[in-house]
């Protein structure tokens, strides 16, 4: 993050100190700025140099927003997320069910002054991305605000891009967008490794990103991250819904996605007796393979059908996708037949903000129907083994991902050599193992041969943590097989 950037983001994330005396969470907090800055560059992009029509009514303008103090003010800015969250496109999206968290007139006529102070235009569009992926790694930061869920690392996005290699003409979707990581990361690849026609400039703009994401709130985000990295449209590129529910009848170049990491879909029955009850939530979808309830095998079937012929995914996965009976079985069964399972990257632990997270990267193609298996052999990287990361004292980086990025040669699949942490495994093999089970490992974990090579405590604590966790996963998994 660049000094001018991180002064920024450390000024207005500082005045959020003042705001929690005030019960306003971390992610109150980044909404309520939401919020504000949208309003404030529709201002700046109305008003000369740029001259461009305001997407926001005069009567809830940035102007008179600023005029008002006291509880006139406060009641305006009520009424203005209202009336805002009625309108249409990304108005609509940006401001959906919006409600002011900050109470104190006083403390709210401060933070619209912060951001007065700003001429949010004139920054750089990397400059004003920088700010609000800076707010958005804070709020995942904290533990307490759950936002971690929507929260991919980027250096994980970062080396999942590299090896896609996205181009100018692909349409690019993520059916669960969270807060725009991989758009983002994309949108910066292919402006970096291709001269754009003014053309092709204003399709990465518009027209080249799709996404869907079920909770309001991450969706305003995402809407909003894209916004200020220069990517809208008259319409949002973000849907709000469930995109489990059905196939939209949309099909993509590319998806790149970490689905939510909950295993199971659920929803809460209220009884006419006032009771309620948990059921598991299935999609009965034609073009579905199998009927499961599990949230991740769910999103992979979804995957596939995303796909146009000869299209490509990776797609973040939770260890159990590999390993998991009955439709998991099924799955990996016809992922192996029907598309080319080519790659698998064992991602280490201690890298994401929701604890006992174990996780892989899934990379594979769509290829046409054909009576011939289209997976010859899967490759694996191990980045889990031997390696200890932690969110503060040592967090991954991109330098971590370059070697896996080597041996996955992009563009030069062919070329592919086995080392040390990359290994090949022939579908033959894969598919006599029982359930087709493709969670493999080869190295030793030599970290706890001796007393003397013990990781830090809070390393160790944090692989506990994970063990437990994917035990308790597995405990349920019975459980729930059992139920059935």
């Amino acid at each position: 993050m660049s000094n001018n950037s991180k002064q920024i983001v450390d000024k207005l994330w500082n005045y959020c100190d003042v705001l929690r005396d005030d019960g306003v969470s971390y992610g109150d907090y980044v909404e309520q700025l939401t919020y504000l800055v949208f309003l404030k560059m529709d201002e700046e992009r109305s008003n000369p140099p740029l001259n461009k029509e305001s997407k926001v009514p005069e009567e809830f303008s940035w102007s008179q927003l600023v005029e008002k103090e006291g509880d006139e003010l406060e009641r305006h800015y009520r009424r203005t997320l209202q009336e805002l969250g009625d309108e249409e496109g990304i108005l609509g999206i940006i401001f959906r069910k919006a409600q002011n968290r900050v109470q104190d007139p006083a403390k709210l006529n401060r933070l619209i002054s912060l951001i007065d102070e700003e001429t949010w235009i004139g920054l750089d569009v990397d400059i004003k991305g920088e700010i609000y992926e800076g707010l958005l790694q804070k709020n995942a930061e904290d533990v307490k605000s759950g936002a971690g869920q929507y929260f991919t690392p980027r250096p994980i996005i970062k080396g999942m891009v590299e090896v896609m290699q996205p181009e100018p003409s692909d349409d690019i979707c993520d059916p669960a967008c969270g807060t725009g990581g991989f758009f983002l990361s994309a949108h910066d690849y292919i402006v970096d490794n291709y001269n754009l026609t003014k053309d092709q400039k204003d399709e990465l703009q518009h027209d080249t990103f799709r996404g869907w994401e079920i909770v309001d709130n991450t969706a305003r985000l995402c809407v909003m991250n894209l916004y200020l990295h220069g990517i809208d449209g008259e319409e949002s590129p973000i849907t709000v819904n469930d995109s489990l529910i059905s196939d939209p009848g949309e099909r993509f170049d590319m998806v790149l996605t970490n689905p939510p990491f909950g295993k199971k879909s659920s929803y809460t029955v209220l009884a006419d007796d006032g009771s309620t009850s948990t059921e598991k939530q299935t999609y009965e979808r034609d073009d579905f393979w199998t009927t499961t309830s599990n949230k991740q095998l769910n999103f992979l079937q979804h995957i596939t059908t995303l796909l146009k012929i000869n299209g490509k995914a990776a797609v973040v996965v939770p260890d159990n996708v590999l390993f998991e009976g009955g439709s998991g079985e099924t799955i990996r069964q016809r992922l192996l037949d029907d598309f080319n399972l080519h790659t698998i990257l064992r991602l280490p632990t201690g890298i994401f903000y929701a604890q006992g997270v174990k996780a892989n990267v899934l990379f594979f193609d769509k290829k046409p129907a054909s009576e011939d298996v289209h997976t010859d052999a899967v490759w694996y990287y191990d980045l889990r083994t031997n390696k200890h990361f932690t969110l503060k004292r040592n967090p991954l980086t991109y330098d971590d991902l370059e070697d896996f990025i080597e041996c996955y040669k992009p563009g030069n699949r062919e070329e592919r050599e086995e080392s040390e942490r990359f290994k090949k495994y022939e579908y033959e093999e894969l598919i006599e193992r029982d359930k087709v089970n493709l969670d493999i490992f080869w190295l030793e974990d030599d970290s706890i041969q001796n007393v003397e090579d013990l990781p830090e405590p809070e390393v160790l604590a944090d692989d506990i943590t994970e063990n437990l966790q994917a035990a308790l996963d597995q405990f349920r998994q019975i459980q729930d097989d059992l139920a059935d």
